[in-house]
């Protein structure tokens, strides 16, 4: 298993998407947070409905882990293809759990199996034919200290058929279950854990409580049988607080909005947004709206337009506005977005990066959005731009986000790469005791006719609502007067502009520095990472390897991408030091602005743009080149 002093395992579930694997997934991750376990998972899945390969990792470990890794200590097989993709990434002493009727499986019938990965099968076993067994891959196993277990399925199957009165059918959707008691088991994990949380996941469906409680009594029944010496279970050296929260980038950053007193949220569904929205409308009516203080309406609309152009209008009666979308959403968004900030309007988008362009890569993880999140939209207009770095953040970034934008007066977007999206982690509970609501400056209720965009030294004016009985302005998306009225008078065109432009001075100064970046690692370290988004937990994970080992590092997770935070970055970059920028795209779209923003290259660049995310023996292995100075400059990770 994975080398003890690391005190972390990886469980790997794969199978067609549609079979249960998110079931399976967080029945295990929540029987293991309840033993006081940090936990990490993750979603990989196309973007079709049903059929094609999905899987999911389930990082458990000791102390607080931040990133994903690549290699798996336990694979669990819910088909054939499964182990065709993913054998090769057990290590040494880890098991693979495999339905013996898999085994029998042509490569010709599998096929959503990539050709390439087929012909390389085929190449690797020798075979002269176009096709091989998956019993063949075997041998291949073989070749590594792995415990291969085939497990009889249909016999139990067919035992759950014959002692709870079911059909085959209703008997087969307990196999996600099954197995993945089989791997508790092997771990020793106490099958009560499996079973409370199968009594919560399934609640008021009794039928299902009962076959899948069953399937775990005999999936510890076998284990036992197999009289092989089970894995002894990590040590738990850190035990994470038991009340906890179970959340992935999006929920968090719903919570947030709830917290921040977000009074509406229109939105046009697109993966993968969608699901932050669905959250917020599936506690729409709930008690947690009650709780925060507030309630919130979440409308869809007929596209991404509707729903920033009704964001803004919701947002000039005094309601707290967000929005929620991809790439492709944000695109349309583009005109909303101009008008937002032509009117100074205070409007929240949350744009979470997927891969592009056009329709891309619906539910890849990408970081290709960050130029365009800054410059989207004709002509110079202000804007914050925010990034989360894990679920944690998310929370607090979505709150400050609304702050932001009645603080100044401004459209902001929040951005958050699909990799948050889909990571899941159980977090101590959220700290609010020191988050304030600041509505910003608001007009003087007793004055009437309204100087909505009134010239100010800080360049923010005060803010009427519309609706307000007796209050007159107006909003347009024209150059206007102080009023509001149209105006291409070149004089009101310089103040509006230069009133505009302003207001991201003020905000640069004033936003603190905790809020715009944050530093890890080894102070006076000469090798420095800069990053922004997910990467940070890789890149945390990696910095704590580096320290057991002696090697000096540090790395600086930017947040605030816009206005770019170029005094604190050239305070805490030498000229000496070697400069590595990481991130998830093609142009090195960070290190493009931290050179223009600043006048500093990197010294070396690490990009992936496969659609996936780094995983952390990514960042070792060309941290370590870069150390020993055996890197290339450019280096493209696969």
């Amino acid at each position: 298993m994975t080398n003890p002093q690391e005190q972390s395992l990886l469980l790997r579930i794969g199978g067609a998407q549609g079979h249960g694997i998110d079931s399976a997934s967080l029945l295990f991750s929540r029987a293991s947070a309840k033993m006081g376990f940090h936990i990490l998972s993750r979603r990989d899945y196309h973007s079709n409905i049903m059929g094609r390969h999905s899987f999911s990792d389930i990082r458990i470990a000791s102390w607080p882990i931040a990133g994903h890794v690549a290699i798996s200590d336990i694979l669990v097989c819910f088909d054939a293809e499964s182990l065709c993709r993913h054998f090769e990434t057990v290590v040494d002493k880890g098991i693979i759990l495999l339905d013996e009727d898999d085994a029998d499986v042509d490569s010709h019938s599998l096929k959503y199996l990539d050709a390439e990965i087929k012909t390389d099968l085929i190449n690797r076993l020798n075979k002269d034919e176009l096709s091989f067994n998956v019993s063949d891959l075997f041998s291949l196993i073989k070749k590594k200290d792995i415990t291969l277990i085939l497990v009889p399925f249909s016999d139990f199957r067919r035992l759950l058929q014959t002692e709870l009165s079911i059909s085959r059918s209703e008997a087969l959707r307990s196999k996600n279950i099954f197995f993945v008691a089989l791997s508790a088991a092997l771990l020793n994990m106490p099958a009560s854990h499996l079973i409370n949380e199968v009594e919560r996941l399934f609640a008021n469906k009794e039928p299902a409580i009962i076959l899948n409680r069953k399937a775990i009594e005999l999936a510890y029944k076998y284990v036992e049988s197999l009289n092989i010496n089970p894995q002894q279970y990590l040590p738990v050296a850190d035990k994470v607080k038991q009340d906890y929260l179970w959340l992935n980038g999006c929920k968090s950053i719903a919570l947030g909005k709830i917290v921040a007193g977000m009074g509406m949220q229109p939105y046009y569904p697109i993966s993968p947004a969608t699901d932050e929205s669905s959250f917020l409308e599936s506690v729409q009516n709930s008690s947690l709206n009650s709780k925060a203080g507030t309630g919130h309406v979440v409308v869809q609309t007929e596209d991404e337009l509707a729903a920033i152009t009704m964001a803004c209008g919701a947002a000039l009666t005094g309601a707290r506005v967000s929005t929620s979308t991809s790439g492709p959403g944000f695109s349309l968004m583009a005109e909303g977005l101009g008008w937002a900030g032509m009117n100074e309007v205070p409007v929240v988008v949350t744009l979470y990066q997927r891969g592009g362009p056009s329709t891309g890569l619906p539910t890849r993880t990408e970081q290709g959005d960050l130029l365009f999140a800054i410059n989207a939209g004709h002509g110079e207009f202000p804007r914050i731009v925010v990034a989360s770095a894990d679920v944690n953040e998310c929370f607090y970034d979505a709150f400050r986000a609304f702050n932001y934008a009645e603080r100044y007066q401004m459209p902001v977007i929040h951005i958050v790469d699909k990799n948050l999206a889909s990571t899941s982690q159980n977090i101590i509970p959220f700290d609010t005791s020191e988050l304030v609501i600041e509505r910003g400056v608001l007009a003087d209720k007793d004055n009437k006719h309204i100087a909505r965009f009134k010239i100010t030294s800080s360049g923010i004016s005060p803010r009427p609502f519309l609706g307000e009985q007796e209050k007159t302005f107006w909003s347009s998306g024209t150059e206007h007067s102080e009023f509001g009225q149209v105006s291409e008078n070149p004089g009101h065109r310089k103040l509006m502009m230069e009133k505009r432009a302003n207001k991201l001075e003020l905000a640069l100064a004033d936003i603190p520095e905790k809020e715009k970046l944050s530093v890890y690692g080894d102070d006076k370290a000469s090798f420095t990472i800069i990053s922004w988004g997910s990467n940070k937990g890789v890149i945390v994970d990696a910095l704590k390897q580096f320290k057991a080992e002696g090697k000096s590092v540090r790395a600086i997770m930017v947040k605030l991408l816009w206005p770019f935070p170029v005094d604190e970055l050239n305070k805490l970059i030498h000229q000496q030091d070697t400069v590595i920028i990481i991130e998830c795209n093609q142009s090195g779209q960070f290190n493009r602005l931290l050179k223009e923003q600043t006048g500093r290259n990197s010294d070396y660049q690490i990009l992936k743009y496969t659609g996936r995310p780094f995983m952390l023996e990514d960042i070792l292995y060309h941290l370590n080149n870069i150390i020993s100075n055996k890197a290339e400059k450019l280096i493209l990770v696969e």
